[in-house]
């Protein structure tokens, strides 16, 4: 457990986990805890995994005397570990040759124990001899704990005796014996398993006849591979040491080594163990029925027989023999005496009767009949059968399990996945042997559970659990080549389903029929489509496996492999595609928009194509798949406006199965998400462009040339469907709250402690009250209050803009979801927008009478209902509340001299409505009007009330002067003003008697036709 804890969690690491659990658990840290102990033996140790770091040193002895155990107790364990079988292995293994495999698990126990005891190491000559003439004549690389392996040549390099001893077995002659001694074993056995492995060959009686050959052939198999597997593993060997290299380069040349040979006896070897288990368990599981009908068999043969003999029978004419009749009666019974329990007796018996069968036909002279032969050789067949059938033992299960131990290449399997993958790319139907071979690594977890379990503890669940789910990936990892090889076929199918099949129009002339035959790409689609089918069927062969304790399904496999394959390649198209240049004009966002939505189309097209092929919903995996990317990528990206981030671990839409790749940020934003809704705001910047609402369009202030228009919507609806759109929505939501907090921060931080502002704001107040009235001299004291607050409304100006041009942005938005909506699930949107108006009806019903019902508190109707509305575009975003705000002083006041302070540098125009005056001064009328809208909807309904009342007062005493003064024309700064309620009027859908009761009715119809 130290070595370990070493390897996996460096001592640093170590030594920070230990300190934040003593600070975070202060009810631990009381006087009799053990932590102090606990620190003293896991601090670092100054051992480092890292390739080509030196090794600490007295490393690990030190390590292991940190807590001092008794040495009597560490000699007497290591005197057993020397002397005894401890495990009784060497039973599973009766071959001298094979006894440092049958003892490698006590070794690696020896190997960690003697660390306990360096002076045996060190000085003890005798005992390192003994050591490694009965543990390690012919291996060098042993495996402790679940494939961590150790070079015992570098491991004891540091100790004298260890050495020294060890120096017999690295001898160039006797790396050579045991390297081509293994390579010879290789190459006879793989013939020889293959051949086991033909088709009917592995029958029952071959079995029961054969069961020690067998079992040598899987001893020899199993010896050879770990052998090879351990001492060529790159993990073993530490290039930087001369010494290991060339006692590695030596093994590789002498065995010949060829992994992928290698890698072939080890699956075929698995799927032999396998047939063999699979057969031996079915044989034991019949063993006592089969013996009972033998047994029941035979007996039935001797009474008729017996009968035969009576005379009475007239079978043939075999004259009466009453000593044979009465033999062969009890021959009979003897039969049906033997018992089942006792196995050893019953073999004697069953031998002896054999040969009294064989005897009688011999004496007796009995040859002459040939039914009667007959009968004899049937029951001496049977006998024989009952002798086998009573061999069937477990012990031969229990060798096989011991014999087929894959626990050392738990990592080491990892370096033959490219192997296996290419294999399954060349030949998919390699998927079977496959899983032999991932339920042969299964029996590695037998090691860590085994203690576990012996022990009754609670984290045997746990612990299985863990492994289980580690094979499992694994499994997962090598099999991913199938998906990954099924989209490169997709993608040439694409290729030619986009760029070289011509769609075959519903009529056309009979000799053009050759020209869209297109035999040739048609040929190839279908060849490419077999490809794709055939790597299915070898998923699929794999049948339903339980690996550890986790039960693999195939169809789950490959579902989870396609959507992954599909996730990593949709997410970088979507990385790679939306990516923009600022500096390029005009805008690439159309462009890229457009290909990036054929892109799309293309995957979408030959997911739909290949789905009856593969047997998947297509549909289905794709919207949840996309859906899954676009949300997972927009919760990243409103990550910047959160003060907790949202870690991947707690994303509801990130999973470890189906990961969704992460990016390296690009630009400020993190996301394409959020560099297309960026690079939107850029170009409909309003400081740069004019809005025109009748037409959903905005020009360029300067160019007066067209930027772009609401199709912008339709094409990120047909590239990124609805999620897309709902997502940008949610980002266009964080960003206004972001706006709208950092605009009301500047306000009360630095507008509201500027004495000079306030003292304005002070006098207009004092010029305005009664606000019912009239303002006297308006121009002036207006003019005047403009003029002294005139260095606040730059920021103020950008802030209420940006605001405007968000909401814009989301009302198309909106509008475009609904129309989609209402054209795609026209019953969805039917059903959503009832539901809406009954519940909106309902909870005014219950205001007005509040026994009526409403929806509790805990109850999620309303929060769940507002998703699917906002996903189809029934809501107003203008409605919405993003901010919680206190109350403000002046605020009314400084809203109001703020919009009369951009009146002069706007014009009213038949045509445009108002406009920006000069584009020096660049000033867009929809933005600021819903902006400032957006503003006071955030605030107590009593501030706009006043704000309006402020606005009606000012074109009431404007008017007024104007008309003492008989000036004729209307001035532009009231067109503007009664634009501006108009409008307010308009977009809040209010009643125009809101506005009426601050400005007369008269001005309000007329204002237009006096212009």
């Amino acid at each position: 457990m130290l070595l370990v804890i070493d390897q996996k969690i460096e001592g640093e690491v170590r030594e920070r986990m230990l300190v934040s659990y003593y600070r975070y658990s202060a009810a631990r840290s009381s006087a009799d805890s053990n932590l102090d102990d606990i620190c003293k033996l896991l601090r670092s140790t100054g051992y480092s995994n890292q390739p080509g770091a030196k090794r600490p040193v007295n490393y690990p002895d030190s390590y292991f005397q940190r807590v001092p155990i008794s040495s009597t107790f560490i000699s007497m364990v290591i005197g057993r570990l020397r002397s005894d079988d401890i495990y009784n292995q060497v039973s599973a293994y009766p071959l001298p040759e094979h006894r440092s495999t049958a003892l490698a698990n006590q070794a690696a126990m020896l190997y960690v124990c003697l660390f306990f005891s360096p002076s045996i190491l060190h000085t003890q000559q005798a005992k390192m001899r003994e050591i490694v003439d009965k543990y390690f004549p012919d291996n060098w690389v042993i495996s402790i704990y679940m494939g961590i392996t150790v070079n015992l040549v570098e491991a004891w390099e540091p100790y004298k005796a260890a050495k020294t001893a060890l120096n017999y077995t690295l001898d160039s002659a006797n790396i050579k014996e045991q390297a081509t001694r293994y390579a010879a074993s290789l190459e006879s056995q793989r013939p020889q398993v293959q051949q086991l492995l033909k088709e009917g060959f592995l029958r029952e009686e071959i079995i029961l006849d054969n069961i020690p050959k067998l079992l040598n052939c899987l001893r020899d198999c199993n010896v050879a591979i770990r052998w090879l597997m351990l001492h060529s593993a790159e993990s073993a060997y530490d290039l930087n040491n001369k010494r290991l290299r060339q006692i590695k380069d030596q093994v590789l040349n002498d065995s010949k080594y060829n992994p992928k040979v290698l890698f072939q006896l080890l699956l075929d070897t698995a799927q032999f163990e396998f047939t063999l288990k699979e057969m031996f368990k079915q044989m034991l599981s019949e063993k006592q029925l089969k013996w009972e009908s033998y047994k029941k068999e035979g007996s039935e043969r001797m009474t008729e027989l017996a009968e035969v003999f009576s005379g009475v029978k007239p079978l043939t004419r075999v004259e009466k023999n009453e000593n044979l009749q009465a033999w062969f009666r009890e021959i009979s019974k003897q039969i049906e005496s033997l018992n089942y329990e006792d196995s050893t007796a019953a073999g004697r018996k069953t031998v002896q009767l054999i040969q009294a069968l064989v005897e009688v036909q011999e004496f007796h002279q009995l040859e002459s009949n040939l039914q009667v032969c007959q009968f004899l050789a049937d029951t001496r067949k049977f006998l024989h059968q009952m002798i086998r059938t009573i061999n069937i033992k477990e012990e031969v299960l229990i060798t096989m399990q011991i014999i087929g131990d894959l626990s050392y290449a738990w990592q080491i399997i990892d370096s033959f996945t490219a192997i296996m993958q290419e294999s399954i790319r060349v030949n998919p139907s390699m998927v079977t042997k496959l899983r032999a071979t991932f339920l042969k690594l299964a029996s590695a977890l037998d090691l860590p559970l085994l203690r576990i379990n012996q022990a009754n503890s609670a984290d045997l669940l746990s612990v299985s659990q863990f492994y289980s789910g580690e094979l499992v990936a694994y499994v997962r990892k090598v099999l991913q080549i199938i998906p990954e090889s099924m989209f490169t076929s997709l993608a040439k199918i694409i290729k030619l389903q986009i760029h070289d099949i011509i769609e075959v129009p519903t009529r056309l002339d009979k000799d053009k029929l050759k020209d869209y035959s297109q035999l040739g790409a048609r040929y190839e689609v279908a060849k490419l489509t077999h490809d794709i089918s055939i790597f299915t069927e070898g998923i699929l062969m794999m049948k339903t496996t339980l690996v550890g304790i986790i039960k693999v399904d195939p169809k789950q496999l490959l579902e989870d492999g396609i959507r992954k394959e599909l996730v990593k390649r949709v997410a970088f198209a979507l990385h790679k595609g939306l990516t923009f240049n600022s500096k390029v004009k005009p805008s690439e966002l159309m462009p890229k928009l457009k290909e990036m939505a054929a892109t799309m189309d293309g995957f979408y097209r030959s997911f739909e194509y290949i789905q009856d092929y593969v047997s998947i919903y297509g549909l289905k995996i794709w919207q949840e798949e996309v859906s899954r990317i676009i949300n997972y990528n927009v919760e990243q990206e409103c990550n910047c406006f959160l003060r907790t981030k949202i870690q991947d671990w707690q994303s509801v839409h990130q999973s470890t199965h189906i990961p969704i790749p992460k990016f390296v940020p690009v630009d400020e934003s993190a996301t394409f998400i959020g560099r297309l809704c960026r690079e939107i705001l850029r170009i409909t910047d309003p400081k740069a462009t004019c809005y025109i609402d009748q037409l959903n369009t905005w020009y360029d202030l300067k160019s007066h040339q067209e930027v772009t228009n609401n199709r912008l919507f339709s094409e990120i609806q047909n590239t990124l469907g609805t999620f897309g759109l709902n997502g940008l929505d949610r980002l266009l939501c964080f960003m206004i709250v972001k706006e709208l907090q950092n605009f009301l921060m500047t306000l009360q931080r630095s507008i509201l402690r500027d004495k000079a502002v306030v003292d304005v704001l002070r006098t207009l107040l004092a010029a305005v009250n009664p606000i019912q009235g009239i303002v006297a001299n308006a121009n002036k004291v207006y003019a005047n209050a403009v003029a002294k607050s005139q260095k606040i409304w730059g920021s103020y100006l950008e802030a209420i803009m940006k605001v405007g041009q968000m909401q814009i942005l989301r009302q198309q938005i909106a509008n475009e979801l609904n129309y989609s909506c209402k054209f795609d699930s026209k019953h969805l949107a039917a059903a959503l927008e009832n539901l809406n108006k009954s519940l909106l009806a309902d909870i005014e019903a219950h205001y007005q009478d509040p026994t009526l019902p409403y929806p509790k508190e805990d109850n999620t109707l309303l929060y769940e209902i507002t998703a699917y509305l906002e996903a189809a575009g029934i809501h107003n975003p203008l409605n919405k509340i993003y901010i919680t705000t206190k109350r403000l002083p002046y605020f009314p006041f400084i809203n109001f001299l703020f919009v009369i302070a951009q009146l002069p540098k706007l014009q009213y125009s038949k045509n445009q409505g108002m406009t920006c005056r000069k584009a020096a001064d660049p000033v867009d009328w929809l933005p600021l009007m819903l902006g400032m809208l957006t503003l006071l909807k955030q605030f107590h309904s009593r501030y706009t009330q006043q704000f309006l009342a402020l606005i009606g007062q000012f074109i009431r005493s404007v008017m007024d002067q104007c008309t003492s003064q008989k000036i004729p024309d209307m001035p532009s700064d009231v067109v503007g003003a009664l634009m501006f309620l108009e409008d307010y009027v308009k977009y809040t859908k209010l009643s125009r008697k809101v506005v009426e009761a601050h400005v007369p009715s008269f001005i309000f119809d007329e204002f237009r036709t006096v212009l």
